[in-house]
């Protein structure tokens, strides 16, 4: 049981980590005892500096339950960069529930066949728990879903934080691309008139002879 105390302890130090800090100690103008973590103004009398060790704060860890279920049930998200308030909301929901999940992009020929090959249809926001699929953002079956796996309700974990990623590279929005040419009718060359006696319009032979 010592030995075992022993490690937890070390492995929480070594975990929260260690920052240096200095501190000044002087006497200002008056002779009053100052201090501040800022070098002194000058003028300043019997001035000391120290190093103060300040532990960092553990980074919070997950749960050994969800970090259970991230490998047997793995979240992705599939979205698109013109989707804003579907893909806002799926991704609020998730983040409401504290549940880790991976983004995917969907905007070229290689993402389109992933979500393709994974749900079936060209859809976004499209939830993948597992290897269930949920199309198309509605909480109730995005809860659902997740129940299934046995994920923990709203509010059982801090609330995520997982922000829209920014465009990927090589893609070009809708409104900066150049517009697609459109066909335009061939326009009649104009027909040129007969001429001669035989033309239409020409007088008759007999009425000349006449």
């Amino acid at each position: 049981m010592i030995l075992r105390a022993f490690l937890l302890v070390v492995i929480a130090a070594a975990v929260s980590g260690v920052a240096q800090a200095q501190q000044y100690r002087w006497l200002d103008q008056n002779g009053k005892l100052q201090f501040s973590d800022s070098p002194p103004p000058p003028g300043a009398k019997d001035v000391r500096r120290t190093n103060i060790t300040t532990a960092k704060p553990a980074p919070a860890q997950q749960p050994f339950e969800v970090a259970r279920l991230q490998k047997d049930f793995p979240v992705t998200l599939y979205t698109s960069p013109p989707c804003k308030e579907g893909c806002e909301l799926a991704r609020g929901a998730l983040n409401k529930r504290g549940v880790p999940f991976k983004e995917v992009q969907v905007f070229d020929p290689d993402t389109n066949e992933e979500l393709k090959r994974v749900s079936g249809a060209l859809e976004v926001p499209t939830l993948q728990v597992g290897r269930s699929v949920q199309r198309g953002f509605e909480q109730g079956a995005f809860d659902s879903l997740l129940d299934s796996a046995r994920y923990p309700r709203a509010g059982l974990l801090p609330p995520g934080t997982q922000a829209a990623p920014s465009a990927p590279e090589g893609y070009v929005s809708p409104s900066d691309r150049p517009a697609a040419p459109q066909a335009e009718p061939v326009k009649p060359e104009p027909e040129e008139k007969a001429s001669g006696p035989y033309a239409p319009g020409a007088p008759s032979q007999r009425s000349q002879k006449k």
